[in-house]
């Protein structure tokens, strides 16, 4: 069977094309067929598509992104025509599936795209409004260009909706919870694909398993996950919650926003700041990007220096406050930009744990770890780093779901 995978955010659209044969529970990930994502910025008419396969080709071309139905129509195109041609009709693709940021209290499972499903989706849009338009925007082209095609949504919360009431709702009058106000969660299929990848890796069941899996990109959050289910995570109603991200603050003291919106900030102003101009790029003045910030520390910058410190502090408080959810952990799972390719962050962030007798090998730490245990051989805690893969995991729950209603 052929899936093809969706993954749009607010300035790009990342596609992949699955073929999955045997029962698709498979423990290794599978490579795609096609891969290709559309980059652009602010208002810009023009994006810039790239297109591998995984027969070694590869294009880069920009294209017209006015309209979002328009550029995934050609981006499709690609898999049918030139160098990067893996199928010869669109026909072949038997099934779609959509990464969707909210899916908020109502949706836990993978689950066919309805007229009522897209209305839940456009009706969240208020609680994920950079993510379930443009979500929604890609289920609609689909529906255009492959009319016949099931499509499949497959939600970034759902994971989480396993945490239990005591750490979902928020201590502010009930009435709002009952409006919706509450702890959601973000990031669930990379937490949950990299949980299982992590008990396949320890040779563990995983309903057997305690974890603390690290999300670390320009996007940032924790899970505490106990027998397969995720029992607590640090971002909350939105995702800017929890911990220091690239450009977003994380948890702030509330009283901070209102002596802003006192001393006359708007709330459009607010939301810039918090989303786009804090986080390591606010604490620095240069960036976002862990690799810059890392390069201006080398070149002594006290700024950055202070950045990252905040940084690996806030890591370090709320991996004890999942510590303390899971009355202790078999493992901490670092994963995503970060989590995956800075030593020095997963060295800074262990250092704090030693007492629990976590001892991180330091030449296996340095490597360019994949998929691989990183501590010691006599470390009490596991410590892994894990790829995360999003697209693979999305295309796995289409099957699962496909297998389940056949």
């Amino acid at each position: 069977m052929k899936i093809l995978v969706l993954n749009a955010g607010s300035s790009s659209q990342k596609s992949c094309l699955y073929e999955i044969t045997g029962d698709g529970i498979l423990e290794q990930p599978v490579e795609p067929l096609w891969e290709a994502t559309i980059d652009w910025t602010g208002k810009s008419a023009v994006g810039l598509l790239k297109v591998k396969t995984s027969h070694g080709a590869s294009i880069k071309t920009e294209i017209p992104v006015k309209e979002r139905q328009q550029a995934i129509a050609q981006m499709l195109d690609t898999l049918m025509q030139g160098e990067t041609q893996v199928i010869f009709d669109l026909a072949e693709i038997q099934l779609v599936g959509h990464r969707v940021v909210h899916g908020g209290q109502h949706y836990s499972q993978p689950t066919r795209i309805t007229p009522e499903v897209k209305a839940a989706i456009k009706e969240l849009a208020n609680l994920a409004p950079a993510h379930n338009p443009v979500n929604l925007e890609g289920i609609e082209a689909i529906e255009q260009t492959l009319p016949q095609v099931p499509q499949v949504a497959v939600f970034d919360t759902a994971f989480h909706s396993s945490i239990p009431p005591g750490a979902v709702v928020y201590p502010i009058p009930y009435e709002l919870s009952e409006q919706g106000i509450r702890r959601y969660g973000f990031h669930g299929i990379s937490h949950e694909y990299v949980s299982r990848r992590a008990a396949y890796l320890l040779d563990r069941d995983l309903s057997s398993l305690k974890l603390i899996t690290c999300h670390l990109g320009n996007g940032c959050s924790l899970a505490a996950i106990r027998d397969g289910s995720c029992i607590n995570t640090t971002m909350g109603f939105t995702p800017l919650e929890g911990l220091m991200m690239g450009t977003r603050s994380g948890s702030i003291d509330p009283s901070i926003l209102l002596y802003l919106l006192r001393q006359g900030y708007s709330t459009e102003q607010l939301d810039e700041m918090l989303n786009k101009q804090s986080g390591l790029k606010g604490v620095s003045g240069i960036s976002g990007d862990m690799r810059q910030i890392s390069q201006a520390i080398a070149e002594g910058n006290d700024r950055a220096k202070l950045a990252f410190d905040i940084y690996i502090h806030r890591l370090r408080s709320h991996i004890g406050s999942m510590l303390a959810s899971l009355s202790g952990t078999d493992a901490l799972v670092f994963t995503a930009g970060v989590g995956e390719n800075h030593p020095l962050t997963r060295t800074a962030t262990c250092e704090a744990f030693e007492f629990l007798g976590l001892k991180l090998d330091p030449s296996k730490n340095q490597a360019s770890p994949k998929d691989a245990d990183i501590a010691t051989s006599d470390s009490k805690i596991r410590v892994l780093v894990v790829q995360t893969q999003e697209d693979w995991a999305i295309a796995q729950s289409c099957w699962n779901l496909l297998n389940r209603e056949s």
